[in-house]
């Protein structure tokens, strides 16, 4: 499978090769579902509690004669039908996390990988070294290439210029290749990889 190679200085520079197996499979949207889900359950802070009985302040002693008051027998303001009682069955502090097989895991990254190539909205540049890392030579090339919401995917390390240069452009989101996953790619309309990030990604996925 070839694509183009384009360069964030000199336009195209000619094609490069990438493996089949890994950017050229079947969109599968219940892969995809599964990964976000699994993602996004592991951002959860999952600090919601409400208080039991045992933690909130109200009186424990009988508060209403037995009889001829016209209401219920209550022995406690604390539970949870009283106004400032306690909350039954509420959330309690968790972690929100649960399992997904390796495999599933990296199906769903091919996966996302194969759409945007399928799309055409796959972009593979030789570096992102900029001859001026400023904000506004980086704007005016993504502006020449068609690029307004990216993800920029780069090798072991982000070059710093790129890095700042691009920290003040919105739409645009720059990761090592160890942080590429889901989630970032389908959220951002064009993946864009350094032939870094490509080599890192055959190493890790074939």
């Amino acid at each position: 499978m070839k694509i183009d190679l384009h360069s964030f200085e000199d336009g195209a520079k000619g094609n490069v090769d990438l493996p089949e197996e890994v950017f050229s499979l079947p969109v599968r949207p219940d892969i995809l579902a599964r990964v976000v889900r699994w993602q996004l359950a592991r951002r959860r802070q999952g600090t919601h509690m409400t208080r039991t009985t045992g933690e909130v302040t109200g009186t424990t002693a009988k508060f209403r004669r037995q009889k001829g008051g016209g209401t219920a027998r209550h022995g406690s303001r604390k539970t949870n039908i009283f106004r400032g009682g306690a909350v039954a069955h509420g959330p309690r502090p968790r972690s929100h996390a649960h399992a997904l097989p390796r495999r599933v895991r990296a199906l769903g990254l091919k996966t996302a990988l194969s759409l945007k190539a399928g799309e055409g909205k796959l972009v593979v540049v030789d570096s992102t070294r900029l001859s001026q890392a400023k904000t506004g030579h980086l704007r005016s090339r993504l502006q020449e290439m068609g690029i307004s919401n990216a993800l920029v995917v780069d090798g072991r390390e982000v070059d710093a210029g790129f890095r700042r240069a691009a920290s003040n452009i919105p739409g645009i989101d720059v990761l090592p290749s160890c942080g590429i996953n889901v989630h970032d790619i389908l959220r951002h309309d064009t993946l864009v990889l350094t032939t870094d990030a490509v080599a890192a990604l055959k190493e890790r996925l074939q």
